[in-house]
């Protein structure tokens, strides 16, 4: 995987990756390097995290797009640049234009997050709204730049963008110099693409193999068909909390870089992802988007275990941390309901005096907390004289969960538990 006829002959070079740091000296953050020992614990390996959540603008996509945007020529920049994005490259692309004394058109889908929306605005690029996701407001900008005459920066299928992203790769094996291993997500797979080339090519050069993995929504998996069929395949609809991540066509470039160079691509459900997010803030304090923790959801889930990779020392890239504050807050209850630490059963019992009393001194006794309870004497279901409660509660964990539902079913009540 890692000769030098492999690495020759791909669109995007080390030499340009090493080009890209020296273009982005003093203008990105060099994120820190965090030691996970929860994480390691969980999967019995050394497990770092790179944290470009804490990069400039919420995420690693200002690499690429300034490395881009600082190649135009004067006659280029003065025609503006456009780009579509659902917020990081959007971001990304709005700081570096702002910094380059670029004007900047921002495509974003319909629906997309306030945050990430008013923080591309804050920029100073202008946002129009188009599409239900990233794909539709691509093509737009692409549209926008034909009648234009404006700079299409893409998001990932380009190859200034894909140096750009390459960068991390430096800088974790700066940071982390025995790792075997780097965990990531993949979108359209810039990300991917360009810390492939980087870390292989110095692992070439050194004489030894590092594992490089990528991991994709379940929902949003383009990735693994196209690999199978050796050609790009497009996904006729993607559906995901990783917004970040949600696209449904792989670039043309990255593509050809991580046929060859990656070591497998997995997947990862809605409820690892959440899980994921909750462990993060939990155990390491990361406030990280679900398209950031995809490669840990994989670590937790034991992704790598099914492609047979064995690991010392793993490096999962938290590549942002631009979350909706009302999405964490459904992330959160939908995680812990994963890890079984979120309990929602709905009991139906006669309408008479003292049941509630009751069904609440059992979970009482079980030490579960009860955070809601709906009392409903209305539904199709309901006979006369007969109602349905549903109860949410917070428990420490499945088997207590299991504990909570043996007790009431003891009591002689048929709770069921919802999802």
């Amino acid at each position: 995987m890692t000769e030098d006829s492999v690495i020759s002959h791909l669109p995007v070079q080390f030499e340009q990756i090493e080009a890209a740091r020296a273009a982005l000296e003093g203008v990105v953050l060099s994120t820190p390097m965090d030691h996970s020992r929860a994480l390691g614990r969980s999967v019995g390996a050394t497990v770092h995290l790179k944290c470009e959540n804490l990069q400039r603008a919420g995420s690693f996509k200002v690499r690429g797009a300034y490395v881009h945007m600082a190649s135009l020529t004067e006659e280029e920049r003065a025609r503006g640049v456009v780009a579509a994005s659902a917020g990081n490259h959007a971001q990304g692309v709005a700081l570096a234009a702002k910094r380059l004394g670029i004007k900047a058109t921002i495509f974003m889908p319909q629906g997309v997050a306030l945050p990430k929306l008013q923080a591309t605005q804050d920029h100073g690029a202008v946002v129009r709204l188009h599409g239900n996701n990233v794909d539709e407001a691509l093509a737009e900008a692409q549209r926008y730049a034909e009648d234009s005459g404006a700079v299409f920066i893409h998001p990932f299928d380009n190859p200034h963008v894909v140096a750009g992203q390459g960068t991390i790769g430096l800088e974790i094996l700066e940071q982390q110099p025995d790792v075997d291993t780097i965990v990531m997500g993949i979108g359209g797979g810039g990300l991917l693409a360009g810390v492939a080339v980087a870390v292989k090519e110095m692992a070439r050069r050194q004489g030894r193999t590092i594992n490089i993995i990528g991991v994709q929504a379940a929902n949003a998996a383009a990735y693994p068909p196209s690999l199978a069929a050796d050609a790009v395949v497009p996904l006729s609809n993607v559906s995901t909390i990783a917004d970040g991540i949600a696209v449904g066509r792989p670039g043309q470039i990255p593509f050809q870089i991580i046929k060859e160079l990656v070591d497998g691509v997995v997947t990862v459900t809605e409820e690892e992802i959440a899980n994921a997010l909750v462990f993060l803030l939990e155990r390491s304090k990361m406030v990280v988007e679900p398209a950031g923790a995809v490669g840990v959801a994989a670590l937790l889930a034991g992704k790598l275990d099914e492609l047979g990779i064995s690991s010392t020392s793993t490096v999962a890239v938290l590549s942002g941390g631009n979350i909706d504050p009302m999405l964490m807050l459904k992330v959160i209850q939908s995680g812990l309901a994963a890890a079984g630490r979120f309990l929602t059963v709905r009991i139906a019992l006669r309408d008479r005096p003292g049941e509630l009393m009751t069904i609440s001194r059992i979970i009482a006794e079980t030490e579960a907390n009860v955070t809601r309870v709906d009392h409903s004497r209305i539904g199709d279901t309901l006979g006369l004289g007969d109602v349905h409660i549903t109860i949410d509660m917070e428990t420490r964990g499945r088997d207590h969960s299991e504990e909570v539902l043996g007790r009431l079913r003891a009591a002689g009540y048929q709770p069921i538990k919802q999802n």
